[in-house]
């Protein structure tokens, strides 16, 4: 199937604007010459993250008749924030799904579609896949986080129906300072006190943030591509290697496990669904595509994290 191009309209939407990805990957696209806005409810609190470039609305309807040459949706309540308590599971879904379709009702309300549409998603639609070698093509998982990821790229997927060209991310453990799982481990580990999960046995699936950056860009700019792409480093570890490579690179030792049982009774369901669930994800469409990645390596990864100033 061929797409409308991005062509000339440089004007983008970025749901989840403001987040560890999202403040980034604004700051990346008005360096390379796009206009960019954020959807926030809360537009105050996010405006001092964000590049004063950046144009702020409160709601769809604040937006006008603006015509976007590309969608980026990458907003969602975080997964690793609390327990997944039935509220908190209804919250992550309608914080994705529900603003999924609401940005395609706002669509056909306008009669105005973007040529793409750039959709967040993760490596949790696959479930728990031991040590099975999981591609775009690998079936879905069954629990809790492979259907929120599901239903959430079902819901994007309305958008194909009306020519947008569809890009799922499926998006691993993102690393960089700032944010994201590392800097919530950096503190235990830098006192010495990180140690593996569980058994330390199960594949963790990662890519450093700067390469996620440049895989959306070249999903954005790229009319050839549309699907589903596994966002993750080539090389995948197991979560005992993960914890010993970042310890060795602060110098520190990983001596202190964090046994199963423990996590179980401290984070309940999100424990087997996210710290324990081994998912060995290849980026088997990237690399079909040429993608180069600046990262394919934990140590090269934290090497360069680390060393920031």
């Amino acid at each position: 199937m061929s797409y409308p191009p991005v062509g000339k309209n440089n004007r983008v939407l970025v749901t989840g604007g403001s987040g560890f990805i999202g403040a980034a990957l604004c700051k990346l696209l008005l360096l390379r010459g796009y206009q960019v806005w954020v959807l926030s409810r809360h537009p105050e609190r996010v405006r001092p993250r964000l590049d004063a470039a950046v144009r702020l609305a409160s709601s769809l309807e604040d937006l006008g008749a603006v015509d976007f040459g590309a969608i980026i949706n990458l907003a969602g309540k975080p997964m690793a924030e609390s327990r997944w308590s039935t509220a908190v599971k209804q919250a992550l879904r309608d914080s994705r799904i529900d603003l999924t379709y609401a940005l395609l009702a706002w669509c056909q309300e306008r009669q105005q579609f973007p040529p793409v549409l750039i959709n967040g998603s993760a490596i949790g639609i696959y479930g728990n896949g031991a040590d099975r070698i999981l591609t775009e093509s690998s079936p879905t998982g069954d629990d809790f986080a492979a259907r929120l990821c599901a239903d959430w790229e079902e819901a994007a997927a309305g958008f194909a129906a009306h020519g947008v060209r569809v890009c799922m991310l499926r998006t691993g453990v993102v690393l960089d300072r700032e944010g994201g799982a590392l800097a919530r481990m950096l503190p235990a580990f830098r006192w010495g006190l990180g140690g593996r999960l569980g058994t330390g046995e199960h594949f963790m699936s990662w890519i450093h943030r700067q390469d996620l950056l440049q895989i959306i860009i070249r999903l954005l700019e790229d009319e050839s591509l549309s699907g589903a792409f596994n966002a993750t480093a080539p090389e995948a570890c197991r979560n005992r290697d993960f914890t010993r490579q970042l310890a060795e690179c602060l110098h520190r030792p990983a001596i202190f496990p964090m046994p199963a049982p423990i996590l179980r009774l401290l984070f309940g369901e999100f424990a087997d669904g996210l710290l324990l669930a081994s998912q060995r994800v290849h980026p088997e469409r990237l690399l079909q595509i040429g993608f180069t990645f600046s990262y394919p390596g934990l140590k090269d990864a934290f090497s360069a994290i680390l060393k920031k100033v």
